[in-house]
């Protein structure tokens, strides 16, 4: 089988999800299941955070700062593309956190012209060629103003500014022949879910199913399951922390990936109309630690098992946890009335009850 790498830029203004989106692909997209994901974080904020270059404070000029972000991004591209080509999966994808075409939104035309007119044999042709796909994330500046600033506090952009560089953003990007967009017309959740069928869609590959059901089951034979459906087992640990700003529930989750670990960083709260904002960010695993120093000694970590499979085009994933030996919880990803596998024995449906969900099995570390 011949190597496949897709290459997808996130964009999108202020405050559009790109963040959380990166975590949900990296959960989705797992090495077990055959994939390597590489990321390429967003070069303007590295440059600005840990090396102190930015275009204002008497630094260095926009237009400057706009030639250091181009050459550093075109280095880390070739490292990501080198690394993809050596790495020993087939499906590889490339998630980039911005891209080149981000830097004209911050300049006229003609200086972006100009900047790349530094490096050789780069054209605004060119460097869209350099990508397959481009999923646009419109800011929550639009639509869904009353999330702007909760996943930020330190946010200093204005509503105004935030719309107007989606505006700019998405303009840079419209020469792209396979641009996506994704707005606010539905909650985040589902946005994010939309992002995800995307990805899908451009990998060629049938969309996830979306509805989501959850049964308490008897303990299945796992052999049984590792062996007829080719259930792939993925360690996680999901820890709740103590809680800092009133009606946000902060957990960390570390979760295996193959030989090596990935680690996210959650806040999750229920806004006065019912609707939950959920925004997730990866983290590294020396930052994971610092966050565990934060814990919530008065609830458990989660621990589990989970064994994710397909049966008749529909997805299953089987939760074990280590507080139980006689049940475990079954999820089903499936359009409409789907068969469950006849090796699962399901006591009950359990969809969004209280007592079947990660916080409470945190509390009383029991299945009922």
């Amino acid at each position: 089988m011949a190597k496949k790498i897709t290459k997808i830029v996130l964009t999108g203004g202020p405050a559009a999800g790109k963040t959380t989106l990166i975590s949900r692909i990296l959960h989705e997209f797992k090495q077990e299941d055959g994939w390597r994901v590489i990321t390429i974080p967003e070069t303007a904020t590295e440059l600005i955070s840990e090396f102190g270059i930015r275009p204002f404070g008497n630094c260095v000029s926009m237009l400057e700062f706009q030639d250091f972000v181009i050459a550093d991004q075109i280095h880390k591209e070739k490292l990501a593309l080198k690394a993809a080509e050596m790495v020993p999966e087939e499906n590889v994808l490339i998630i980039y956190d911005r891209a080149l075409m981000d830097d004209k939104a911050y300049i006229t035309d003609e200086e972006f012209a100009q900047v790349l007119s530094h490096f050789e044999g780069r054209t605004e042709a060119s460097v869209l060629a350099g990508y397959d796909a481009v999923i646009h994330l419109v800011t929550c500046a639009k639509g869904a103003e009353f999330a702007y600033n909760l996943a930020n506090e330190a946010r200093t952009e204005s509503i105004e500014y935030a719309r107007e560089m989606d505006d700019r953003t998405l303009r840079a990007w419209s020469g792209h022949p396979n641009l996506r967009v994704i707005d606010n017309s539905v909650d985040f959740e589902e946005k994010m879910n939309n992002a995800i069928r995307e990805i899908y869609r451009i990998l060629g590959q049938s969309e996830p199913m979306v509805d989501k059901r959850k049964y308490l089951i008897e303990m299945p034979d796992l052999e049984t399951i590792i062996r007829d459906y080719h259930a792939v087992p993925l360690e996680m640990m999901q820890t709740y922390l103590v809680v800092t700003k009133p009606g946000v529930e902060r957990r960390v989750r570390q979760q295996k990936n193959g030989e090596d670990y990935l680690y996210f960083y959650t806040e999750k709260q229920t806004l006065a109309d019912g609707t939950k904002l959920v925004t997730e960010k990866p983290i590294s695993g020396k930052n994971y630690i610092r966050y565990l120093m934060e814990s919530d000694n008065e609830m458990h970590a989660v621990r589990k098992v989970k064994y994710r499979f397909f049966y008749h085009s529909s997805r299953y994933e089987v939760d074990v946890y280590p507080f139980s030996k006689d049940k475990a919880i079954l999820f089903q990803y499936a359009t409409g009335d789907t068969d469950i596998p006849p090796q699962i024995h399901v006591i009950r449906e359990v969809t969004d009850q209280e007592a079947y969900k990660n916080r409470q099995l945190a509390m009383v570390q029991s299945l009922g």
